[in-house]
């Protein structure tokens, strides 16, 4: 097969990583790719967000199969437009992207189908919903409606936090995402990531994860679009993943299918486990970045049979197989992330770190530069490592991490404390 990856950053680096060793591939495309992808597929300088050029490219080139990564051309309806050419790809239509593109698209179809969810309001009034904010009190959480990159939730534990969101979301700092907002109750609880393949019918659930959005330890400071994630995910136990699917994804599924969006592709489900069991956060149309990289190392079978039962709506009978090993990841970033950073840092070591034991490195934001690796986003490297428990792969991991130069880069350091703590007390 002659396929076509589209995206540049960590989690199309461990697709393409997992893709490229399908026997069933004979030939990998990424556009527009990174440094770390060019090892595994012939990147090209595609612009994404131009359908035409990609639809070009797909007849010039006789592919047969599209995967498409990040969020933002799912949104603007890649699928639509590849399947309307004649070619098939992987990913939600438009319609079905709603679930991600629009926060109060889901919270209306989980308040019509009884899915367990935080109580909500949705605005369109600065004023509005600074009166609701005042009512309700803090804790509160304010959301953008659209795709923000990861940055749209501010999680308020002060009024004046909320109140500060409300004004920066209306006053353009989100661009057109926040021209809308949502606000919801504040949930307590652990979070977790869920994940489930979806035929537009039926769902085959995927492995747990956990992932860390604030910027520095302690899961202090802003929220970003991830620093690091592991997998499995030791709040996630066999029971409470059987309610996730019973109660939010196949409700959801049906939803669709009845509105006549069918949900084909990767469903993700942030999940919070609160004392009533566990609820809706948010829902994503596509892999989690940087969840998806440890699952890609936790995949024991070939990805793409299963990519192309999605789309064919062939899941009812397919499985997948996992290895038992915990996977974790470590995000270094550029200084200055998620606010605004430099780019063009040379970074060494890298060829140093990938030979710790069990250590896998998939790049992001990076470029080749007369042979030398630089810097050309926020969040850059995600150092991966496989170990026996969450203890031995975050361990390894950091040994990699300190291998590599980088002085322009930073880092947390407690990924997968909650497990970590968790191992220790077992």
């Amino acid at each position: 097969m002659r396929i076509l990856l589209l995206g540049s950053g960590g989690r199309e680096h461990a697709l393409a990583w997992k893709i490229a060793a399908s026997p069933l591939v004979t030939k990998l495309w990424c556009a527009p790719g990174n440094a770390g992808i060019a090892r595994e597929a012939e990147c090209v300088a595609l612009d994404i967000a131009d359908h035409a050029a990609v639809i070009d490219f797909c007849r010039s080139n006789a592919v047969d199969f599209v995967v498409v990564g990040p969020d933002a051309p799912i949104a603007a309806g890649i699928v639509d437009d590849l399947a309307a050419a004649g070619f098939k790809a992987f990913g939600p239509t438009k319609a079905a992207a709603r679930l991600e593109s629009s926060k109060k698209f889901t919270k209306a179809l989980c308040r019509a189908n009884n899915i367990p969810t935080a109580a909500y309001e949705h605005f369109t009034d600065a004023n509005q919903a600074k009166a609701c904010i005042r009512t309700r009190g803090a804790p509160i959480v304010v959301k953008a409606d659209g795709l923000a990159a990861g940055k749209g939730v501010v999680v308020a534990m002060t009024e004046g936090e909320a109140l500060a969101a409300v004004d920066m979301m209306f006053g353009g700092g989100l661009g057109e995402a926040g021209a809308e907002v949502v606000i919801e109750e504040f949930m307590e609880g652990e979070e977790a990531s869920f994940f489930a393949l979806c035929d537009g019918e039926h769902a085959l659930p995927l492995a747990t994860a956990q992932d860390h959005k604030r910027a520095f330890d302690g899961d202090k400071g802003p929220n970003t679009g991830g620093m690091g994630a592991y997998s499995p995910a030791p709040v996630m136990t066999e029971a409470t993943c059987a309610r996730v699917m019973e109660e939010m994804i196949e409700p959801t599924l049906r939803a669709l299918a009845a509105m006549g969006s069918p949900y084909k592709g990767v469903l993700y489900a942030g999940v919070i486990v609160t004392s009533e069991g566990p609820k809706l956060v948010e829902y994503n149309a596509r892999f989690g970045d940087p969840e998806c990289q440890v699952l890609m190392l936790r995949m024991m079978s070939d990805i793409v049979p299963a990519l192309i039962a999605c789309t064919d709506g062939q899941l009812k009978n397919f499985s997948l197989r996992w290895f038992d090993d915990a996977a974790l990841t470590v995000i270094m970033a550029t200084r200055g992330y998620p606010g605004s950073y430099g780019k063009g840092s040379v970074i060494e070591g890298i060829d140093a770190a990938a030979k710790v034991e069990g250590v896998e490195i998939f790049h992001a934001g990076t470029i080749v530069k007369d042979g030398a690796i630089l810097a050309n986003g926020g969040r850059v490297l995600n150092v991966c490592a496989l170990g026996k428990t969450v203890t031995e792969a975050q361990a390894r991991a950091y040994a990699a991490v300190e291998r590599i130069k980088w002085p322009e880069g930073f880092y947390r350091r407690d990924i997968g404390w909650q497990a970590v703590a968790r191992e220790r007390n077992l």
